[in-house]
């Protein structure tokens, strides 16, 4: 890797909280910028950017956490409450197979009435019939839901759903891991120590994971710097994290409003990550709420991958973003700023790199 920029810290030497804290507020953009992209560029030299063709499956809208941030939960009485059938679900994963898809994202709400045997049931369907494919699914508040659910402990829920076939687990969920935040905008939410057990429990079966911050609602730039050192602390322990995330609350259609965080934000928040993050290898734009000019700028910020092409979102878009991005515009996209673009699995192996 090569020497941080003087900004960043002394050679050889990981910055702390306060140095974090002093580069998110005060350190000028461009040098910031810069820092990141020095390091983007140390780990990644090759010119590539990478993207996951995937799709993100709701199963089900009915939740019980009804978050303040969150304009896609139902109750379960709700006229638009919802839990798809499996023939639903398998017929939206041919679709995306079709396209040339490898991965399956697919998250849900809390709902009390789906026990382990619905996943495993519908795990072992999916993998019979789609074996190549990853099933990339259940935030850690799933796991930790259906563990209760099912009376079962963490560690028997995540052996289980392994078994079934679950292949890794995203990061979502994580929103602020400062439980001052958390108690705030997601009161009936896991804390976050539940789910760095559930990340760490997984990643001691051997299950990839990534980890994501949304900001921009009520936190403090102190809990934004305290998430990220969180997430290097959890990986230095055993984590299993592929890639880091940060993307923006949307106040649109939602009980807590607000505004979101601006651009200017975004990119700070972003090149940080990748200065702190030093055990991670891969940071991610978020094109989904940023857009795609943003995503362009952000590859000049510390993100080398861009995500999924989403061949469906439904919970962002609940909140009335709703960017949408084919294969064929993704490369485009990376090819403008300048990139190679290449397609990746959900581990990072390339499966075929685009010519400019």
């Amino acid at each position: 890797m090569e020497k941080p920029s003087p900004t960043v810290g002394r050679a050889g030497e990981r910055i702390s909280r306060e140095e974090a804290l002093k580069l998110l507020l005060k350190e000028d953009l461009l040098a910031l910028g810069t820092a990141a992209d020095t390091i983007r560029r140390s780990y990644h030299p090759d010119n590539r950017v990478t993207f996951v063709v995937d799709r993100n499956v709701n199963y089900t809208n009915i939740c019980e956490s009804k978050c303040a941030f969150c304009a896609f939960y139902r109750d379960k009485s709700s006229a638009d409450a919802y839990v798809l059938s499996s023939e639903e679900i398998y017929g939206k994963i041919a679709e995306l197979v079709e396209q040339g898809g490898t991965q399956l994202l697919m998250q849900g709400g809390l709902n009390a009435e789906l026990g382990i045997e619905f996943f495993e049931e519908l795990f072992r369907g999916i993998k019979q019939r789609f074996p190549t494919l990853q099933n990339h699914s259940l935030s850690p508040a799933e796991v930790s839901c259906i563990a209760g659910t099912s009376g079962l402990s963490l560690e028997e829920t995540l052996a289980r759903l392994k078994q079934a076939g679950l292949d890794s687990i995203p990061g979502g969920g994580a929103e602020i891991l400062v439980d001052e935040v958390r108690s705030s905008i997601s009161p009936n939410k896991i804390g976050w120590r539940r789910w760095s057990e559930v990340m760490l429990g997984a990643a001691a079966l051997g299950m990839p994971t990534t980890a994501t911050m949304m900001f921009g609602s009520s936190e403090k730039a102190e809990d934004i710097v305290e998430h990220i050192f969180r997430i290097r602390e959890l990986q230095d322990a055993g984590g299993s994290f592929t890639a880091f995330i940060p993307w923006t609350y949307q106040p649109g259609n939602t009980e807590l409003g607000g505004t979101t965080a601006t651009g200017v934000e975004y990119l700070r928040v972003l090149a940080l990550s990748r200065i702190v993050l030093d055990n991670i290898p891969n940071i991610q734009a978020s094109w989904v709420t940023q857009g795609d000019k943003m995503a362009q700028v952000a590859l000049f910020f510390g993100a080398n991958d861009l995500g999924g092409t989403m061949l469906e979102e439904n919970v962002v878009a609940a909140a009335g973003c709703s960017f949408r991005m084919s294969q064929e515009e993704m490369i485009s996209l990376i090819r403008r700023a300048g990139f190679r673009a290449a397609q990746r699995t959900t581990t990072y192996c390339i499966i075929r790199e685009f010519s400019v």
